[in-house]
């Protein structure tokens, strides 16, 4: 036990663990009834707020990783309508989690100190913000940078008209033949056109050949892993009715990922 502490180190984790999945008042009444010792819910925030935590760091090469967005409700002053603020997560080789809210230097460090291949495939949507986290991610020459098919084909199909058109663009694009597929609307002037063409022209070098990269590597041409990742993070955070004070997101973030990462595991 901790110099001046009342709870034993496997009572610390119990009420870490707990806190991980639900909101602290029902953490608090599931430790009393798996254990019969009784931590109140304001205990049980302090102890999280002053827990130290550290990222995962992998045990294997990293040739993949995907970075995503996620949303988390702040509280405001009363009478003040609530705020929505970013939070950036990144999935490693599908094994790691990690979430960084406004933060996004500790990001890239985190990163950079994995021991990542070469190449190293880099997997997102086509958010600006995703790429430019990745810029400060390895170097030029080692990233592979892969736009999510499954990205890729949505906004293919926002084009509408011809579905013959369509179906053809989709079957040039999964072969990586992205001049044939944009040649294919050199006719059509409609604004969901000209805005897909111009999609396809920003990521050009983001597009591979989605076919034989699904066969060499299954699984590296879609973001669904961190896609995921921000939904079972999310998962506290936007518990019924949950409202966070901004200097208790980060705490927050890293407690999910450290139990999704199974580091109370015994």
């Amino acid at each position: 036990m901790e110099p001046y502490s009342r709870k034993s180190p496997l009572l610390k984790k119990c009420c870490l663990l707990l806190c991980a999945s639900e909101s602290y008042q029902n953490a608090s009444v599931d430790l009393a009834t798996l254990t019969g010792v009784k931590v109140g819910h304001s205990s049980q925030h302090r102890l999280v707020q002053r827990q130290e935590f550290s990222y995962s760091q992998a045990s294997g090469a990293i040739a993949q990783l995907s970075i995503d967005g996620g949303k988390v409700r702040l509280r405001t002053e009363r009478g003040l309508p609530c705020e929505w603020r970013d939070y950036k997560a990144v999935r490693l080789q599908d094994l790691y989690y990690g979430a960084f809210f406004q933060d996004n230097l500790s990001l890239t460090d985190w990163v950079n100190s994995q021991p990542l291949t070469n190449p190293v495939i880099c997997l997102g949507d086509g958010h600006d913000g995703v790429w430019n986290l990745f810029n400060e991610i390895a170097t030029t020459e080692q990233r592979q940078e892969i736009l999510d098919w499954y990205h890729l084909k949505e906004n293919l199909y926002k084009v509408g008209g011809s579905r013959k058109r369509i179906r053809q663009a989709e079957a040039l694009l999964w072969r990586g033949r992205v001049e044939d597929a944009i040649a294919i609307f050199d006719n059509c002037h409609r604004r969901q056109v000209v805005n897909f063409r111009a999609y396809l022209k920003k990521h050009r070098l983001r597009l591979v050949d989605y076919e034989t990269c699904q066969q060499l590597q299954p699984g590296s041409i879609g973001s669904g892993a961190v896609e995921s990742a921000v939904k079972q993070i999310g998962r506290r955070l936007k518990i019924s009715g949950a409202q966070w004070k901004s200097e208790s997101v980060s705490q927050m973030l890293q407690l999910r990922c450290a139990y999704l990462n199974g580091e109370f595991a015994v």
